[in-house]
């Protein structure tokens, strides 16, 4: 099982980023994917998951309105698209996979990437 993301880097407040979450190894399809972010110093927070029949369910309120989920289940890849950045939402971000139903919790999850760095400058 594998899950590697992408997209990450610096950007200004204000601005947008998409990452990329690429899975292999598993039936795709059949699993939830979630998006977490740590900052450093803070715990690990579910930012976004989106469910196998592609409802996403947010679990920041910091980011509804402003970040939206998407999957290609072709592709084997979910998407976090991110508008409006603020320097709050400098962080490390994951993705994470778990089967069947969503969840919000990082120990809900079975699979993880390696992360990739949000930098948000004011």
């Amino acid at each position: 099982v594998r899950l590697v993301e992408s997209g990450g880097g610096l950007v200004q407040a204000g601005g947008s980023l998409r990452l990329s979450c690429a899975a292999s190894g598993f039936t795709f399809d059949d699993y939830v994917i979630g998006w977490f972010r740590q900052a450093p110093g803070k715990e690990r927070e579910g930012v976004l998951c989106i469910s196998r029949s592609d409802g996403s369910t947010y679990y920041a309120d910091s980011v509804k309105g402003r970040f939206t989920i998407f999957r290609d289940n072709v592709k084997n890849t979910v998407y976090l698209q991110m508008n409006s950045l603020k320097p709050e939402d400098t962080a490390v971000y994951y993705c994470a996979a778990r089967p069947r139903a969503v969840a919000g919790t990082a120990g809900e999850y079975d699979y993880w990437g390696q992360g990739t760095q949000v930098t948000v400058s004011s």
